[in-house]
Formats: structure tokens, C-alpha cells, sequence
């Protein structure tokens, strides 16, 4: 992997400074936003903590989990540029069975603090946790907000082939003159990662799970893919990529492999160790990465795996006669 931004790697700083390139900070997120002036970063982007319990959270209501969160949103609009973007991708959170979208929760709070929502995405994988006793969740959601109505948005650097190059204009002035844009047309609000077309309704981008090239031991790691194409269309390069809850450093690769500076806060310190090598390993051309716009993987029916087990064709068969004699 060619180095696209830096000749040769350069110093990771472990605090704020106006001329640093890669910043990565062991410790908490507010007190590493605080060294941070006003109207610096052009993108924040992560995943908080969901308040599920995992090993790096402290569980407690859902009220004071906003609250909390609240006060730290208060501080990444004023670290925001005015031209800035907020990209802040959450799931679920779940209480005695009952599902709680945070994504929802959250809303009201970016709306006090005058951010405008320009998109709502759904980051679809087909993977993940298995449920009993509702449908199995295999969404989360991005929420991207701006500080103001002048924004950065790069969209020829991230238009998807069109469909249909060839339309064209069939009445009015243009009649017979191509309808569409050379470049490509604007992805929808849902996206689907492919390689010949990324705009088909959904983010379809596997999830990080065990044989996940970039799996590492966090247990709710992203893939650098899902960040990318914010970086690409809500920044230029040379600019400040932010995430402030970066664990395992995925969104400063996601900047770094497209030119900008990035920094990152994390208070477990496993994790910042983590990024630190991802970040080396990048830089030294040996980073397991799953490209943009990898095809997710269909099987094709002749893998034993993707076959149905002998075992259990008695009980399709009995499932569905009974089903056959319910319509008669």
C-alpha cells in the first residue's frame, strides 16, 4: 500500500498541537477536547459508547447516559468549523427487552445545540447478534449534522455510476441532450457498498466480526469502509478528522488513507495501543484492510456450508406441507 499523504510516517503526538499531523490520546474524551481550540476540526466522527455494559462502560440510566453525552456534544460544536461536519453513528440500546433508538434519543439534544441534520444512513450488515424473542437487528445508523448551512460537501468524490448513462432528456429544451451527470449520480440517504454500484438502496459493509480482516480484540469495532466516503465528501485534504471515542483507531486510518490530519481520544489504553500499531502498520504497507467497495461475499449454493443439512430436511419438508394444507 502506497503512503498517500506523508513521504515517510510521521510523529504520533499524545496531545493537542496546532502543527501535528496524528494525534492520539490516552485518557478521556472531554478532558482531550478541552486543549482543543474553537473552530478546528472539520469532521468529528465515531461511535459512542451505547451504554450497553461492555467491559469499557459504565452502565447507568438512559436519562443520565444523554445527559452525559450531551455535555460532550456541547463541546464538539464549539470545536467545530463552521463549515464543519458531525458524523455520529449509533444502534440500539436495549433494556428488559425493550429497544430504545438511540439515534431518535438523540435528536432533540443536536437540535438544541443548532446542528442541522442533512442525512440519517443506515449502515446494513447482514451479519450480527441473533435474537429470540424479537428480529435479529442488522442496521445501525449514521446521523450526519452540520453547524451551519454552508457546509463541505464533496459530492463528485463520491457519485456512484449511474444506472442508466445513456437516458436522456425525452421533451422541454434539453429533448435528446444525456439527462445525467458523467461523473456519476448522487448516492442515496441508504447505501449499499458494491463494486459496480454503491447507490442501491443500503450501506451493505460487513461488520467486524472474527474473520473480518481488520478485527482486533475490541467487541464493537467498525469498519474503516464505513467511514470513508464521510471523509471523502465532508472534508478536503489537510483537514482535521476527529473521533473522539476512537477506540481502535479506525477512523484516523479511514482519514489518513485519504490525506487529512487526524486525532483521536480513547481512555482505554489497550486500544490506543492498537490504533498505534494500526497506524504504523499502515504507514509500513502491511495494514489488513477490507477495501472500499469489496463485493460482500454471495454464496453460490455449492459450499457445504451454504447447504441444507440433512438433519433439518425432514422438518422444512413437514413445515412446508403444513403450510401447503393451511391455504386449502
Amino acid at each position: 500500500m502506497a503512503l498517500p499523504f506523508f513521504e515517510t510516517p510521521k510523529e504520533i503526538d499524545n496531545r493537542y498541537r496546532a502543527d501535528a499531523e496524528i494525534i492520539l490520546y490516552s485518557g478521556d474524551a472531554k478532558g482531550f477536547i478541552a486543549t482543543i481550540p474553537d473552530k478546528t476540526v472539520s469532521l468529528v466522527v465515531t461511535s459512542p459508547p451505547y451504554n450497553l455494559g461492555k467491559e469499557y462502560e459504565n452502565r447507568v440510566s438512559i436519562g443520565r447516559y444523554l445527559d452525559m453525552q450531551a455535555q460532550t456534544l456541547a463541546e464538539l460544536y464549539r470545536i467545530l468549523r463552521p463549515d464543519g461536519s458531525l458524523c455520529w453513528q449509533v444502534g440500539n440500546f436495549v433494556e428488559d427487552g425493550e429497544v430504545y433508538p438511540l439515534d431518535t434519543l438523540y435528536y432533540p439534544i443536536f437540535k438544541k445545540l443548532n446542528f442541522y441534520l442533512r442525512n440519517r444512513i443506515v449502515w446494513y450488515f447482514g451479519h450480527g447478534l441473533h435474537a429470540s424473542k424479537r428480529f435479529s437487528g442488522r442496521y445501525e445508523t449514521l446521523l450526519w449534522f452540520t453547524k451551519s448551512s454552508q457546509y463541505t460537501f464533496n459530492l463528485d468524490d463520491v457519485r456512484v455510476p449511474a444506472k442508466y448513462p445513456g437516458k436522456r432528456h425525452f421533451k422541454g429544451p434539453r429533448k435528446g441532450e444525456l439527462s445525467g451527470n458523467p461523473l456519476g449520480k448522487n448516492p442515496s440517504d441508504v447505501w449499499e457498498f458494491l463494486t459496480e454500484e454503491w447507490e442501491t438502496a443500503l450501506w451493505d459493509i460487513p461488520n467486524v466480526k472474527s474473520n473480518h480482516p481488520e478485527k482486533t480484540e475490541h467487541p464493537c469495532q467498525y469498519p474503516i469502509a464505513l467511514i470513508e466516503r464521510c471523509v471523502l465528501a465532508l472534508t478536503n485534504e489537510g483537514d482535521w478528522v476527529f473521533d473522539p471515542y476512537m477506540g481502535v483507531g479506525t477512523s484516523l486510518l479511514a482519514g489518513l488513507m485519504h490525506q487529512r490530519r487526524v486525532m483521536g481520544s480513547e481512555k482505554e489504553a489497550a486500544y490506543v495501543a492498537i490504533a498505534r500499531e494500526r497506524i504504523e502498520s499502515f504507514f509500513r504497507g502491511t495494514l489488513k484492510y477490507r477495501p472500499l467497495g469489496k463485493p460482500v461475499y454471495v454464496p453460490t449454493g455449492r459450499e457445504k456450508v451454504s447447504q441444507m443439512p440433512e438433519e433439518w430436511k425432514a422438518a422444512a419438508q413437514n413445515r412446508l406441507l403444513e403450510q401447503e394444507e393451511s391455504y386449502e
